[in-house]
């Protein structure tokens, strides 16, 4: 496990600085999977949403990085670009920002169901 620093909540300032910019960018079925009481999650949370194409997934995870950078002054631990799916990791908080048709393909909620959801506008 690598949980480290402060716990997240859906009120602390790097989850809705995420949810945010997401949304600036149009990410589409924004879901939130809360981690924290899971033994073996590496995180307190997942974000997930989904992008219509690769462009978009990369606007998406880029806006990531740039708003968390100029609100909080963080910078990722890890981030993994790709263009059907990148994953931004800030330790406590890992964001998936899929093209539609990969969401469904991993379907990375199945694997947490035990997992709090919620889903975000």
């Amino acid at each position: 496990m690598r949980k480290a620093q402060q716990r997240v909540t859906r009120d602390s300032e790097i989850f809705k600085t995420i949810i945010s910019a997401i949304q600036d960018k149009k990410g589409e079925r924004i879901i939130s999977l809360d981690l924290s009481k899971i033994d073996e999650a590496v995180a307190d949370f997942f974000i997930v949403c989904d992008a219509q194409s690769h462009i978009q997934v990369k606007a998406i995870a880029s806006h990531i990085e740039e708003e968390v950078r100029n609100v909080l002054g963080e910078k990722p631990y890890h981030a993994e670009p790709g263009q059907q799916w990148t994953l931004v990791d800030y330790v406590n908080v890992v964001v998936h920002v899929f093209q539609t048709e990969e969401r469904k393909f991993y379907d990375i909620e199945s694997l947490w169901l035990d997992a709090d959801k919620q889903e975000h506008q």
